[in-house]
């Protein structure tokens, strides 16, 4: 008689269905016993949502990792550290792009008296600039009271 793939004489034949004994599985032994594989991303995203106590200004609460991370390096950042900083740019450019829009640069207000200085910079500047295109002018054609070599220019006030 035959049993667990045993014969009379007591010797066990391995073939197809008949693995050899020490290779099977113990009885109440998983077949598996680390269990599925999981890629990266499953892990980082299990690892980032595991909460943690965070204490604060003598409170402590409990936040995840994903929030720790992200408050640690807004904290560098604002403490001068270079490499949190550009890092910090880098996500915000990242998650911008993702997002599909940009913030609309906000537009500084001016007041009058950087309207006033603005408009005397540009008068100055025109000034000058008529002052080359004059000078270019008059530089051909030298004047009988001069010395040769010698052009006059008129002068134009710069204030």
């Amino acid at each position: 008689m035959e049993t667990d793939g045993e014969y009379p004489d007591g010797e066990y034949r391995v073939g197809r269905g008949k693995p050899p004994l020490h290779t099977r599985f113990k009885k109440g032994q998983s077949g598996n016993p680390r269990g599925p594989r999981k890629n990266l991303p499953a892990l980082l995203v299990a690892a980032l949502n595991e909460p943690v106590v965070v204490t604060r200004g003598g409170e402590s609460r409990w936040i995840t990792k994903r929030e720790a991370v992200i408050a640690q390096l807004v904290d560098k950042s604002t403490g001068a550290d270079l490499r949190a900083t550009k890092m910090l740019i880098d996500l915000l450019k990242d998650i911008e792009k993702r997002a599909g829009t940009a913030p609309a640069p906000e537009e500084s207000p001016s007041t009058a008296a950087d309207e006033e200085v603005v408009d005397n910079l540009l008068t100055r500047l025109r000034q000058i600039e008529f002052a080359k295109i004059h000078h270019r002018d008059t530089e051909s054609t030298e004047e009988p009271g001069n010395p040769p070599g010698v052009f006059s220019v008129s002068s134009v006030p710069l204030s």
